[in-house]
């Protein structure tokens, strides 16, 4: 018969209990394991990264921009009237002197208001000719006045002194020498009245002079504009040089103001760059340059710094000091390298894709094994394809500058 043992089925228990923690001791560990290793390492091409040396030494801080040759000297020839042009006279790419007629406009109003105003202006020079031969006469009329009261005056104090001498001697009576003193007297006063009246009229013949003069001088400057603007109906370039452009054509009607012709002088080039606002900062005139023409490099130096960005980009006008080379012409495309700086003894390594001036960024450092990791970096001042390293890397370092956004989710890659 079978004889019950009860201690082998708890032996039994206790095994698969210890059997079972086992297991579940590994599993546990076997995850820690595997959490603390982390994503896998993914690999790379070398070849597709670009890869570079950190370095010691100076670093030349630049910028750089594209941008155009445009003229030194630019003469816009606006229309000083509304007109409709007759004819062109001369083609763009001509060469021009400052005579050369350019167009030719018409407007028949012109001619008739320059009609008008030169006949104004007759009218107006008679009428003061004949203001000034009536002032003058009159003027002779009070000065004629003035010289028979003087006359009146002597004789009437000539015999009042020859009177009052009788009078003494008792030979007239004394009312009779006082009646001479007192008509001397008024003549006095009358004389002194005449010499006043001649002072007033001769200052208000002076403002009624000078009030004719302001109508005529005003009528002459309304003839000198009425001449200027049938003068303008023909368009002369105003400078030597080349036309570049006739922005109008014939029996087109035209306002006042309207840029009819660009004339410049293509001897005298300088190129107007357009540099990014963050790189602007630092550019101030004087700077040197060098202009890229693309058949050959020319040398030059900053002239002038446009105050305001226009989408995005301030424009640098640069001055050309070296000699242009052949085919050099306006509106030839260029690109230009402003010189900022020289920085010497900093630690420096080309620009990465996302790293900008005086920022910090995380880039990858290879090791000798092909292992990137990725580091914190402090980036200092910037050039076109350099930047100064402040912190993070030291010299003969390499570190990868290709844009890693695809690796984001790891601190390692692997180089093959």
């Amino acid at each position: 018969m079978d004889i019950a043992r009860p201690e082998l089925k708890q032996r039994k228990r206790r095994r698969q209990l210890i059997i079972g923690v086992a297991v579940a001791v590994l599993v546990i560990a076997a995850a820690i394991g595997l959490a603390a290793l982390g994503p896998a390492m993914p690999a790379v091409e070398r070849s597709s990264l670009l890869v570079d040396t950190v370095k010691r030494g100076e670093l030349l801080r630049e910028v750089r921009g594209p941008g155009t040759l445009v003229p030194k000297e630019i003469r816009w020839v606006a229309a000083e009237t509304s007109a409709r042009v007759e004819r062109v006279v001369v083609k763009p790419g001509a060469k021009v002197e400052p005579d050369t007629l350019i167009l030719e406009l018409n407007n028949p109003e012109v001619d008739d208001q320059l009609l008008a105003a030169k006949s104004a202006v007759i009218a107006a020079q008679a009428d003061l000719a004949v203001r000034r031969a009536t002032l003058q006469s009159q003027l002779l009329d009070q000065r004629a006045n003035l010289a028979a009261v003087e006359a009146d005056y002597e004789s009437a104090r000539l015999q009042a002194e020859a009177e009052e001498s009788l009078r003494e001697r008792g030979i007239i009576p004394a009312i009779q020498a006082k009646r001479s003193a007192l008509s001397a007297g008024q003549l006095k006063i009358r004389l002194a009245i005449e010499h006043e009246r001649i002072g007033q009229f001769s200052g208000n013949m002076r403002a009624q002079i000078a009030a004719d003069q302001a109508r005529l001088d005003q009528l002459a400057a309304t003839r000198d504009l009425r001449q200027r603007q049938a003068d303008s109906l023909k368009v002369r370039a105003g400078i030597s040089g080349v036309l570049q452009r006739v922005s109008v054509e014939e029996g087109q009607q035209v306002a006042a103001g309207t840029n009819l012709a660009r004339v410049a002088r293509p001897g005298e080039l300088m190129a107007e760059l357009r540099i990014a606002e963050t790189q602007a900062k630092d550019i101030v005139i004087d700077q040197p340059a060098r202009i890229d023409t693309r058949n050959g490099i020319v040398a030059g130096k900053v002239l002038r710094v446009d105050p305001a960005v226009q989408n995005g980009t301030v424009q640098v006008d640069v001055e050309l000091t070296g000699e242009l080379p052949n085919g050099a012409r306006p509106d030839l495309s260029v690109d230009g390298t402003i010189e900022i700086e020289r920085l010497v003894d900093v630690l420096y390594v080309g620009r990465p894709a996302f790293g900008q001036a005086e920022s910090d960024v995380r880039l990858f450092r290879v090791d000798a094994d092909g292992v990137a990791t990725r580091v914190p970096v402090r980036l200092g001042r910037s050039s076109v394809n350099l930047i100064e390293i402040r912190q993070g890397l030291e010299t003969g370092e390499r570190v990868v500058l290709s844009d890693t956004g695809a690796y984001e989710q790891h601190d390692r890659i692997r180089l093959k």
